[in-house]
């Protein structure tokens, strides 16, 4: 199955938890196919915070969403993810944002993610690696902008 990932971090050593965040989502039922450069944004919901570095990966894989899920939350929680403060500051985020157009809306995944074509930090990274990218809304990432300022590191 086709999906994009989307990394977020904004404590610490922000490369160093996008890196292993990457290595530990590679195995034998995920396969990284495109990764997007690294971007930095301003803090999503209002809560003063240090800027994020956001990026979007494409995986293929065997799993489940639900499977996928607890994989993703499992290396959060390995590389230090505290859930004290809803969109507060984090060593790393892991968010399933489409899961090959498939829609779920289950208490515990909703797919495609909730805010997917309202954040700019997920849509320029995910525009960069899938260009030809239909939204499961039906629109062209090409014609969604979302909001947030975005800037590219690399």
């Amino acid at each position: 199955m086709r999906v994009f990932i989307g990394l977020g971090s904004n404590l610490g050593d922000r490369a160093y938890y996008l890196k292993e965040a990457i290595l530990a989502l590679a195995g034998p039922d995920t396969k990284i196919t495109a990764s997007s450069r690294i971007y930095e944004t301003e803090p999503w919901g209002g809560i003063d915070q240090p800027l994020f570095w956001n990026q979007v990966i494409e995986v293929d894989t065997s799993l489940e969403p639900l499977d996928l899920l607890h994989v993703c939350q499992e290396i959060e929680l390995r590389l230090g993810r505290e859930r004290k403060v809803h969109w507060g500051p984090r060593t790393i985020d892991i968010d399933l944002l489409i899961y090959d157009n498939r829609v779920n809306e289950s208490e515990e995944l909703k797919l495609p993610h909730p805010y997917l074509e309202e954040r700019a930090f997920v849509l320029t990274p995910l525009r960069e690696i899938a260009p030809e990218l239909i939204l499961p809304s039906g629109r062209s990432i090409n014609e969604v902008v979302g909001e947030g300022k975005v800037h590219p590191l690399s």
